[in-house]
């Protein structure tokens, strides 16, 4: 029963976790000051997740949780969240805290998701199938985001065109201003991006865990990367070059044909990228 509550504690301290991952990479792309704040009182939710653990493993056990590698990771991913709290609270250094916490969920995602620390193999296989189903409902998700973007940016191109030829009428009365479709373009590619990270980031340990000898050059893993720089190439373009207009859009309408390739062709071709865990 005891393990039951831990690892329910665990999926919950990962998924907040990934909100305030999520929260901190907007505020990092868009300098918004209440993303901020909202990860960082869920970031200070974390923590006190993770200390409630530490106290009850401790009680459990009846000593410090440091002896094995998984004690170790998770005290290690709770000396990262409290630090980069420490930081952001008396330093202020936002960045710092955004770089730290990812590698703080990537340690929280290990320790958690490696059925090995656990005594029951039912809980361990269970663990890997709830993993693989974080996974695919954030890529899920991501692509959704992703083909959110890329429609407003083909209405801006449409506009665009409208606009350049002169051909004033309800259509164009009916289609928002083009400052206002490239805006909302590039916010979901700002939501898509960092969630597909936390994707990969799941989906890697669950192959890692669940598919040895897995190979590093899968159509799947190499699909998935591309997309994931071809994204961050937009961002790059958008904020630091200040690029904007039909080239930004056009470049965004790329990307997005590359996640229709991904899921749909490179999903066929991949030796292990399958529906079921």
């Amino acid at each position: 029963m005891f393990d039951i509550h831990m690892t329910r504690l665990h999926e919950l301290t990962v998924v907040i976790y990934a909100f305030s991952v999520l929260l901190y990479f907007f505020d990092f792309i868009h300098h918004n000051r209440k993303a901020n704040r909202a990860a960082f009182w869920l970031l200070a939710f974390v923590w006190i997740l993770q200390t409630v653990f530490l106290f009850l493993y401790m009680m459990k056990t009846g000593r410090f949780p440091v002896l094995t590698i998984f004690e170790g990771l998770y005290f290690y991913a709770w000396v990262l969240v409290t630090l980069s709290l420490g930081i952001n609270r008396l330093l202020r250094v936002d960045f710092i805290v955004f770089f730290t916490n990812i590698l703080g969920f990537i340690v929280m995602v290990i320790h958690t998701f490696a059925p090995v620390q656990y005594g029951s193999h039912i809980i361990g296989q269970k663990l890997m199938s709830e993993l693989l189903l974080i996974h695919i409902t954030m890529a899920i998700l991501s692509y959704g985001a992703f083909s959110l973007s890329f429609v407003f940016s083909l209405l801006y191109l449409f506009q665009y065109d409208l606009l350049k030829k002169k051909k004033w009428g309800k259509r164009l009365m009916r289609l928002a201003d083009l400052t206002k479709l490239e805006n909302l373009s590039y916010l979901l590619a700002v939501i898509g991006v960092p969630m597909l990270i936390l994707s990969l980031i799941l989906g890697l340990q669950w192959a890692i865990l669940k598919v040895p000898g897995m190979s590093w050059y899968d159509a799947k893993v190499i699909g998935s990367f591309i997309v994931l720089t071809t994204y961050s190439i937009y961002l790059y373009l958008r904020i630091g070059r200040n690029l904007a207009g039909k080239t930004l859009a056009l470049w965004n309408v790329g990307s997005f044909l590359i996640v229709l390739i991904n899921f749909f062709l490179f999903g066929q071709l991949s030796s292990f990228h399958i529906w079921n865990s």
